[in-house]
């Protein structure tokens, strides 16, 4: 890549690109793969262990004090004390892997202080590298990204991701999916967050929504979103989305429009409207597993039970047009 990257940066594209040699060379024979289940539809390979592990290796031989959040094997690894946390997908989109259908990712996002501030996602099988630094911009190969410029949301293309879990709540979802198809061009489903984020940064989308999302799924495409120009929060248009098993990106006047749609659905709108304030958790690592922990019904690595998502709160108009003018403002800080 032309432009200079970040120190960090380099050093997760080299651990990216390490994840994606195991993930092409084991593309070629998927029938000897071992898979395991961490629960219905939730499956695990040898390729996502091994390829997290490349990760790892990689970025404690450069950062050895560093943190480590990881989807299979949580926080076994790394200084759980450090004030920086590297999230990591090794292979977001496994079951379409799995049947050989070409869209997943890996995902890696590097957090400082609980704000993400490097970020890369790596489509093995178009060789498609997305990359952003805080403050620096996105990019996609040699090409800075940059969100689409489409103003109705009747015109737009908008992506998402379908629950599949035990305990997912699937009526909410189709009332929310029946509210966005009936006011865009058309929904897309794909099968991969990361990549799905990456997508609104190219343009490609113009936005997305997702429930049921953990931090590894959309800390890397998060930054990238918003280096590109974009948008993310969650439902209600505000900065807290990491934890609240809930997304929506796009460009400016997109995701204002879809956050108004979607807000009287948010899980973060508690009984009077306010979103839960978010418990205290002793160290900079834990925070992300306590908060993953207590909104995805399972820690890392483990099976997951059934889901915590309740039918939708009934938002209460006024906090409705307060979220509304926040979201036309867009949200604050993304981290």
């Amino acid at each position: 890549m032309s432009q200079s990257l970040h120190p960090m940066l380099n050093i997760a594209v080299k651990a990216a690109r390490a994840a994606g040699a195991i993930i092409n060379r084991a593309a070629l024979d998927l029938e000897v793969l071992k898979v395991g289940t961490k629960g219905p539809n939730d499956y695990v390979s040898e390729v996502d262990r091994a390829a997290e592990q490349a990760i790892i290796d990689t970025l404690l031989e450069a950062y050895p004090d560093h943190g480590v959040l990881a989807e299979e094997s949580g926080r076994e690894r790394g200084n759980r004390t450090s004030d920086f946390v590297w999230i990591i997908d090794p292979l977001d989109g496994t079951t379409n892997f799995l049947h050989g259908f070409p869209v997943y990712a890996v995902s890696i996002a590097l957090a400082h202080r609980g704000v993400v501030q490097q970020a890369v996602v790596y489509d093995p099988t178009r060789n498609d590298l997305f990359v952003a630094s805080r403050g620096r911009g996105a990019f996609v190969n040699d090409r800075r990204l940059r969100v689409s410029r489409r103003t109705r949301l009747a015109d737009a293309l908008v992506g998402t991701g379908f629950p599949f879990r035990r305990g997912d709540n699937f009526k909410r979802y189709l009332e929310m999916f029946e509210e966005v198809m009936q006011n865009c061009a058309g929904l897309r489903r794909p099968g991969a967050a990361a990549l799905d984020l990456c997508y609104v940064a190219a343009g490609w989308y113009d936005g997305f929504f997702e429930t049921g999302l953990s931090p590894w799924d959309v800390a890397a495409g998060s930054l990238i979103v918003t280096e590109a120009g974009g948008l993310v929060g969650n439902f209600t248009g505000e900065a807290d989305f990491l934890h609240q098993r809930e997304v929506v990106a796009g460009n400016p006047r997109i995701y204002g429009q879809l956050v108004q749609l979607l807000a009287p659905f948010s899980r973060a709108l508690g009984p009077a409207g306010k979103a839960p304030e978010a418990a205290a958790a002793p160290d900079a690592t834990a925070a992300f597993v306590a908060a993953a922990a207590a909104t995805d019904g399972n820690a890392p690595g483990t099976e997951p039970g059934p889901g915590p998502d309740a039918p939708p709160a009934a938002a209460p108009r006024k906090a409705l047009r307060v979220r509304r003018a926040a979201a036309a403002r867009g949200p604050g800080a993304t981290g």
